[in-house]
């Protein structure tokens, strides 16, 4: 299983999110571009030391990362989607894609993935944060495959 964040915005978002692939042994992949520098000091403040613990693949866009994914599933977050994440079935090979925070995916990238899934949310809000969002559906997707870490 892996974590692919298309875009993202927010370095402490992707620290957040190394640190939690870190955490549970999922790597993380970056689509770019970025909405910030790489060697943004926020990203390794987030992330800690736990950034040398998560594999951390860079794709020079959707369509390089697509070539290195052709085998996954991609399992697409998205306040549009009408499955809930609860309700999904996950593979151990999935992998969990979240757009950027200002705006998701476009278009033709929704096209391209494979299910469309959406944490359910109170009416009044929007969404959640994107490192949040990360981590409540890494944590369903490991706990349905039995991937979560052993406890020490």
């Amino acid at each position: 299983m892996r974590i692919a964040l298309f875009n993202p915005e927010i370095a402490g978002n992707v620290g957040a999110v190394l640190r939690l692939g870190a955490c549970l042994g999922v790597a993380v992949d970056l689509v770019e571009p970025m909405g910030f520098e790489w060697d943004d000091a926020r990203v390794r403040r987030t992330a800690m030391d736990y950034i040398d613990h998560v594999a951390v693949t860079r794709h020079a866009g959707f369509d390089a990362f697509l070539e290195t994914v052709s085998q996954a599933r991609l399992v697409l977050f998205t306040t549009r989607a009408t499955v809930s994440a609860y309700d999904f079935a996950y593979r151990p090979d999935d992998i969990l894609l979240f757009g950027k925070e200002s705006a998701g995916v476009p278009d033709t990238v929704r096209a391209l993935v494979h299910e469309h899934v959406r944490i359910p949310l109170r009416a009044e809000v929007r969404s959640l944060n994107l490192a949040t969002s990360a981590a409540l559906a890494l944590g369903e997707a490991l706990r349905q495959t039995n991937g979560l870490p052993p406890l020490a």
